[in-house]
């Protein structure tokens, strides 16, 4: 079975067309570049990711269990390979199982009952189960470079052209077009396995960088009018991640 698990800590900041330059220098100098990526493609590749939910958005309004794990459909490029993923997260701490099917199996989601046979089996069963379909694609062009700290695997993405429209079943749309989402800024994100390494911590120091949530989906969302967050405090909107 064509499955994989894992757990990271992961850090998003959310930064400027400038910073972002300086960022990809930076990383040029200390990181590999990650081995699906290409020169061509600016050391990166397009990702094109359909999000679930549930017609009332659930997973929007993080309603109870369904406000702990994000099921998408997920491709790289125009790959013949599509990732079914669920991402659970307990604040920055990344929990994540994926399984690759093939691109012409994407119609075993479309109904009927979820096949044991299947790759993708326990993820059409729990969608099935939760009422689950998707409601939006995201598109963007992510920058990715890779290393390794003495906890392990350690990876900085820059993602950037952040487009989103509504989804008409499970079907990726390549025409890259849509709503924009972050207008002129980009999304960064470090990963790393325990204890922040301290090659991100120079650099989060070096660039001012200012940790926070920060959720494709919800921006999606939002920007195509699918949903609303609720009322909340000032001070509830927005969570620092503490990395002392």
């Amino acid at each position: 079975m064509s499955e994989t698990r894992w757990q990271a800590t992961e850090l998003k900041f959310l930064v400027s067309p400038d910073c972002a330059s300086l960022l990809k220098v930076w990383g040029q100098r200390y990181l590999e570049m990650d081995p699906h990526a290409s020169p061509e493609t600016g050391d990166g590749y397009f990702i094109t990711t359909l999000y679930c939910d549930t017609p009332g958005f659930d997973v929007f309004h993080r309603n109870g269990s369904y406000g702990h794990a994000k099921y998408r459909v997920r491709r790289y490029g125009r790959g013949d390979e599509i990732f079914l993923e669920r991402k659970l997260r307990n604040r920055d701490m990344v929990v994540k199982r994926r399984s690759i099917v093939a691109v012409g199996e994407l119609a075993k989601l479309h109904g009927g009952k979820p096949s044991p046979e299947w790759d993708g089996y326990w993820f059409h069963r729990r969608v099935v189960a939760r009422g689950l379909r998707p409601v939006c694609q995201v598109a963007y062009h992510r920058t990715a470079r890779v290393g390794t700290s003495q906890a392990g695997p350690i990876r900085l993405t820059i993602d950037q052209n952040l487009h989103a429209r509504t989804a008409e079943g499970v079907i990726f749309d390549h025409t890259e077009q849509g709503a924009n989402l972050l207008d002129n800024r980009l999304i960064v994100e470090m990963k790393f396995r325990e204890g922040l390494p301290e090659l991100f911590r120079r650099a989060i120091e070096e660039f001012g960088l200012r940790p926070g949530t920060i959720s494709k989906y919800k921006l999606a969302a939002k920007r195509l009018g699918l949903a609303e967050d609720e009322v909340v405090a000032p001070s509830a909107r927005y969570e620092k991640v503490k990395i002392a």
